[in-house]
């Protein structure tokens, strides 16, 4: 028990793989003769003995087979340990044929008894071997103390996962089944375990208590894996994936890159096809600037890009530790030197004034913002001072320094707005539509819903309360938002710039909405946890400028489709460059006076359409 626990000697091992090659011989011995060995055979067994002795512990000091540790014992050492008895087998084999022809025209081993000398060993030694490592195997992780595992994919993905388990004994699994949808492979063995259709993974989850389901398909349809995801649930069984082979270290899967299945997994849509040859013509070779380049959109927005070699990016952001993270992704994991990062206050038109013309950008993709709902209902000044004059002052450095396009991302807020945030963005996109009317700048809008993952989502939220033990607290039962991932809506973004020929608001489709309740539930139970028993939901009411519902588009106004089935035109009013700059200058004058209540006020008189919600701004409405 000792030495199965600890690694056991050297010396140990190679004495008792002799002690394996002398019982081999005398067994061949006894086989080859019926358990009758004549005289004539017997007379020679100290020399045939000594030979097969002598060869075979010069081959196991040579090659060490004894110096693997047993406990670990794999297919690699299961091979070497054949060759090298083959290897001295064939030496028997040779040395035969030289003492016939050249010595007694006799057979010194007859060559029965290499045969099947060769052949005990090799299955005395890999048993030996395999019986240790069961044991301790055994010892260390009880059957009945395993989690108890299902993976899906039951072929090459399928197999390396399973593999992947059983090499990692720091952790306590047992493969109960696969699941497969190919006909030809349901009902047969992989590795010893059945592999079953998925018409029959409700009957196994019930059946087993499975702790882990194991997705090892490669780009499973969102379909597929919300129904696998749909049945685990009800018996609380954690969902995992298998990433990417590309992300494999030197091609090998480890059980730590088996990661928990995520909300944004199940939420996500088939992939969007993007025109990259169009992509690429508009971005190949050039300078891009990137606003707010560390933020969630701004930094996915970069690290698409980088698929469309361009000659240079230069990223906005004030934000240094952010930028640092990003500065290091670039460097070492994509091994992309062709940026330039500038800490700089968009707000601030002396600073970047001086970007435009040190870097000379061709293309301006500008996500600065403040995007945070709440935060701006409570200071509307900054949103004023950000998400308004910040867009103006790199808009109009845009058509002072000649740039091809600036691409503005918005949100859906900005449709009847009921909150200052939105309201500021509804305003920023007016006065960048309205300066296409100047200069050769194309400007263009995108306009999309929430992204999964974004700083200050639902889903970042819940995640921590998730995982502080709750409660997840929801505003509003009723509350439903529109959602995508963050590479999705990056992807549209780069198409819908790609496409805009100026002026134009683009939308993006949402796809269904989502009651942000179902969300929380959602999250808690892919946690392996139970509502209401492990994780509260607590609901505390609408905040302030917060509706239960997002709009795309605002009622006066209807789309146009595009050739992307995902991206259509908002028809929107068109406003006049001169009253509308008049009106902003306006509103940005009030800034240094600090009044809330006269900012949001301007703020109505500029969008008609935004009426508070839950503000104390509501009475300006009256």
């Amino acid at each position: 028990m000792i030495l199965i626990r600890h690694n056991m000697p050297r010396w140990l091992i190679f004495l008792l793989d002799m002690l394996f090659v002398l019982f081999s011989i005398f067994l061949a011995y006894m086989l080859r003769f019926n358990f009758h060995v004549p005289e004539s055979e017997t007379r020679g067994w100290v020399l045939v003995f000594t030979i097969i002795l002598i060869t075979r512990s010069l081959s196991f000091i040579i090659f060490k087979t004894y110096a693997g540790i047993i406990r670990f014992t794999s297919t690699e050492d299961a091979v070497r340990i054949f060759l090298v008895i083959m290897g001295g087998s064939v030496l028997f084999s040779g040395g035969n044929v030289v003492f016939y022809y050249f010595v007694n025209a006799k057979y010194l081993i007859p060559f029965s008894i290499i045969i099947i000398e060769f052949m005990t060993v090799v299955l005395l030694m890999v048993t030996f071997r395999v019986v240790v490592k069961i044991a301790y195997l055994e010892l260390m992780n009880p059957a009945g103390s395993k989690n108890k595992v299902i993976i899906f994919g039951a072929g090459e993905a399928g197999l390396i996962t399973k593999r992947a388990l059983d090499r990692d004994l720091g952790v306590r699994y047992k493969v109960i089944a696969f699941i497969d949808e190919d006909k030809n492979k349901i009902g047969k063995k992989l590795e010893g375990v059945d592999i079953n259709g998925l018409d029959r993974l409700s009957e196994l989850l019930a059946a087993n208590e499975i702790d882990n389901m194991i997705i090892s398909v490669q780009k499973l349809k969102p379909e597929k894996k919300k129904v696998i995801v749909e049945a685990c649930l009800p018996y609380r069984t954690k969902v995992f994936t298998v990433p990417p082979v590309s992300s494999w270290i030197n091609g090998e899967l480890s059980y730590n890159q088996i990661k928990k299945i995520r909300i944004e997994d199940l939420l996500e849509r088939e992939e969007i096809r993007l025109d990259d040859d169009r992509i690429r013509n508009e971005l190949e070779g050039k300078i891009i600037m990137v606003t707010g380049a560390s933020g969630s959109i701004g930094s996915e927005l970069v690290r698409q890009m980088l698929n469309f070699n361009p000659q240079k990016i230069i990223l906005i952001d004030q934000a240094e530790s952010a930028m640092f993270d990003l500065e290091v992704e670039l460097t070492s994991k994509y091994d992309f030197k062709n940026f330039e990062i500038a800490i700089a206050d968009i707000c601030n038109e002396v600073r970047m004034d001086h970007a435009f013309a040190l870097f000379k950008p061709q293309i301006v993709y500008h996500a600065a913002a403040y995007k945070h709902v709440p935060m701006m209902e409570n200071n509307p000044s900054e949103a004023l001072f950000t998400n308004i004059k910040g867009t103006r002052i790199v808009a109009d450095l845009s058509v002072k320094y000649g740039i091809e396009k600036f691409i503005m991302i918005s949100t859906d807020k900005a449709v009847n707005p009921t909150n200052v945030m939105g309201a500021s963005k509804r305003i920023a996109e007016i006065y960048v539509q309205a300066l296409n009317q100047k200069g050769k700048t194309h400007f263009i809008t995108t306009r999309f819903g929430n992204v999964l993952g974004s700083n200050g989502s639902a889903v970042t939220l819940f995640s921590k309360q998730i995982e502080a033990g709750g409660p997840v607290t929801v505003t509003h039962p009723d509350v439903i938002r529109y959602f995508m991932t963050i590479p999705e809506a990056c992807r549209l973004v780069l198409e819908a710039g790609m496409m805009g020929k100026g002026g134009d608001i683009y939308l993006f489709d949402m796809g269904k909405p989502i009651k942000i309740v179902d969300l929380a539930k959602k999250m808690i139970q892919l946690s392996g946890l139970e509502i209401d028993k492990d994780i509260k939901i607590k609901f505390t009411g609408l905040r302030p400028g917060e509706k239960l519902y997002e709009e795309l588009l605002n009622d006066a106004e209807n789309t146009l489709p595009t050739y992307h089935p995902q991206i259509m035109i908002g028809k929107v009013r068109q406003y006049n460059l001169e009253s509308v700059s008049k009106e902003i200058e306006s509103l940005i004058s009030l800034f240094d006076k600090q009044d809330n209540i006269a900012i949001v006020k301007k703020m109505k008189e500029i969008v008609p359409e935004f009426k508070s919600k839950n503000s104390e701004f509501e009475k300006l409405d009256t």
